[in-house]
């Protein structure tokens, strides 16, 4: 029984993260107050748990008396001498115990004490684990996928998370095994059952595998000025860089794209557009467009931040994007709300009333 009992020791303590010296203080806690609870007026009692011997032993001292004893913290002699042969009235004998004698009631509280405890352990291993992971990206493996509720279950360091279907990039199809990175939100409920958020389509996701997978970033030759980003569809990253001699936008690309190419893998193929910083918001924004060509920009406000753009007749798709996407992106990449026209009026009515009602929700 006590080997049973000991594999179960170990086997939690593998499975909770504590070590066994941990899991023994918190038994012995529990065991204490299950005996307290089940002989309430004996006072003396010993639990020895020893992982190394594999000894595990409770018992009750109760005291000799020469009549009939009280309540259960005495003994009467001639019982005493049963246990031990050498008893006297008035010295103390042991009474060994198992777990048996404490009846369901007794071994549920010591259950739930322990329960109690464990739950208080992973709540701090979890908060230790994770607080300096915090708005960071990690790596973690597809556990288990749930078809109809969307939830993935993924693992980071022997710990399971949930990545919601919101936090998923849309149309990405991921399979038990693999390996993905996902963005740390955040860690909320704190004081009680802390619960891990992670994100596979926050904008700093991108930031962060850019850091990764970029030395001028991570090393600070190059910074990030802004990011927007439609997860699954398309991000556009403001990059500048300190460095004269460094060219911002070709050391995101890499030699042969391929420190892009690894980011947009990463996000199952993500169009990322890079474009080079300005401190002219008039650049800025031409930049912000691309991959459309911009005739002129012009701030018609600078305090409400809005201006008019004019293109190419034959940019002008492309400049708004599918269903005002691109135009949308760089309005949240340069702060700007932006007014884009053709270069030359259509006449055609039906075509006019379109654009100015896609430049309005622009």
């Amino acid at each position: 029984m006590n080997n049973g009992f000991f594999d179960a020791l170990e086997l939690l303590s593998k499975e909770n993260g504590v070590s066994v010296d941990v899991l023994i203080e918190k038994v012995k806690s529990a065991l204490t107050k299950a005996i307290k609870k089940a002989y309430p007026y004996c006072e003396r009692y010993n639990i020895n748990i020893d992982p190394e011997t594999r000894t595990f032993e409770m018992s009750l001292i109760k005291e000799v008396v020469e009549d009939m004893p009280i309540d259960e913290s005495e003994i009467n002699i001639d019982e005493a001498k049963t246990i031990d042969p050498y008893a006297v009235v008035g010295g103390f004998v042991e009474v060994k115990l198992d777990t048996a004698q404490f009846g369901r009631t007794a071994a549920q509280s010591a259950k739930q004490s322990i329960k109690g405890d464990l739950r208080e352990i992973s709540r701090e291993n979890l908060l230790n684990q994770f607080q300096s992971k915090e708005n960071e990206c990690i790596s973690v493996v597809v556990t288990q996928v749930e078809p109809n509720a969307g939830t993935v279950t993924v693992e980071h360091e022997k710990t399971e998370l949930y990545l919601f279907r919101n936090e998923q990039i849309p149309g990405e199809i991921l399979k038990e095994g693999q390996k993905i990175k996902v963005y740390v939100t955040g860690i909320v409920n704190k004081q009680k059952k802390p619960i891990v958020k992670i994100s596979r389509t926050h904008k700093d996701l991108v930031k962060r595998l850019f850091e990764m997978e970029i030395p001028e970033i991570y090393d600070g030759t190059v910074e990030i000025k802004a990011i927007s980003r439609e997860a699954g569809s398309r991000t556009k990253v403001a990059v500048w860089s300190r460095n004269e001699n460094v060219d911002a936008v070709g050391a995101c690309i890499g030699p042969k794209r391929s420190r892009i190419s690894a980011i947009v893998d990463e996000l199952n193929g993500e169009k990322i557009d890079i474009i080079n910083y300005s401190e002219d918001p008039a650049v800025f924004i031409a930049k912000a467009l691309a991959p459309a060509e911009v005739t002129s920009v012009e701030i018609t406000d600078e305090e409400m931040r809005t201006c008019t753009v004019i293109v190419p007749n034959s940019q002008l798709s492309l400049a708004i994007g599918n269903r005002g996407q691109n135009a949308k992106l760089a309005a949240k990449l340069t702060g700007y709300k932006i007014d884009i026209k053709p270069e030359v009026e259509i006449i055609d009515k039906p075509a006019e009333e379109t654009i100015q009602e896609t430049a309005e929700e622009i």
